[in-house]
């Protein structure tokens, strides 16, 4: 039964955040930064789930949970690098929506495609450097024999409890350099959101206030959903109970793989022109520029 439920929250993982990717490139009227960013997330949030689940599900249907410290290694850095991505993609997205709300005249200059593609390379740079750091320093830990690793995927947390090594300078590391990657992009989602807040309040339309809100609720969604299970699998003191291991593991499950399994359906649902899209796609009507 675990492995159909993670084999179908897979499945369905891909297919939803593909047909975005693809609605996305189809159609013109959504050839805008903001669906150019949802596109990225769609993507990185393949490949976030693509770095644990297909593991585990092997895992499950042969009951052999073994893995080599080598795969461990690969499994933590595309898991840290993909996942601080969707971190500062959320970011991102709220800048986005920051300049299109409260700079609307300066919107097509400063969002430009070329900056578009600056800011995801950006991203994705950063990203690599603190997953690479990370995962340098776990490298040089060792690892008694027949340790097990209280998580159902190679992260970094797991690793430090199991670790026969002095793990100061890595508790260090995470306190300080992934509390910055959590923290710091979270801050500036909620300082963008109150100057939108601000902005959409002093509206003089209804109807303006109401387009602004529906563009920015599905992302507040899914910051909300995403921000709330990282800060507290990551930034919570932790101990080695039985409690404290189910409810680690419940948070993982949440933030990697039931936000990316939602994302599909609250960016759809509570978009009229991505549900426009997505209608065209399923018809057949499109066409790839």
């Amino acid at each position: 039964m675990l492995f159909l439920l993670f084999l179908w929250m897979y499945v369905v993982i891909v297919a939803g955040n593909l047909l975005i990717v693809l609605a996305v490139g189809t159609d013109r009227c959504l050839h805008t930064p903001m669906y150019f960013f949802l596109a990225t997330l769609s993507c990185d949030d393949i490949l976030f789930t693509s770095t644990t689940v297909p593991k585990a599900l092997v895992n499950i249907q042969t009951q052999s949970r073994s893995i080599s410290c080598a795969e461990c290694l690969v499994q933590l850095y595309f898991f840290l690098t993909f996942g601080d991505m969707d971190i500062f993609l959320l970011a991102t997205m709220a800048y986005d929506r920051y300049v299109a709300i409260c700079y609307p005249l300066h919107y097509t200059v400063v969002m430009s495609h070329r900056h578009c593609v600056l800011l995801v390379t950006a991203c994705w740079t950063l990203t690599s450097l603190v997953a690479m750091t990370h995962t340098v320093l776990i490298f040089r830990l060792s690892f008694c024999s027949k340790k097990i690793i209280p998580d159902f995927f190679c992260d970094l947390g797991p690793l430090m409890k199991v670790s026969c090594s002095d793990t100061r300078v890595n508790e260090f590391v995470l306190f300080f350099l992934g509390g910055a990657v959590i923290l710091i992009p979270f801050v500036l989602i909620l300082v963008s959101y109150i100057h939108i807040a601000s902005a959409i309040l002093r509206a003089p339309s209804a109807q303006r206030r109401y387009k602004a809100f529906s563009t920015c609720g599905s992302h507040l969604a899914v910051v909300a959903l995403f921000f709330g299970t990282v800060i507290r699998t990551y930034l919570h003191p932790s101990s080695s109970s039985l409690n404290s291991v189910e409810d680690d593991v419940s948070g993982a499950v949440m933030y990697t793989v039931v936000t990316p399994l939602l994302n599909p359906f609250i960016y759809s649902l509570c978009n009229k022109d991505m549900k426009r899209a997505l209608g065209r796609l399923v018809r057949g009507k499109v066409s790839f520029s």
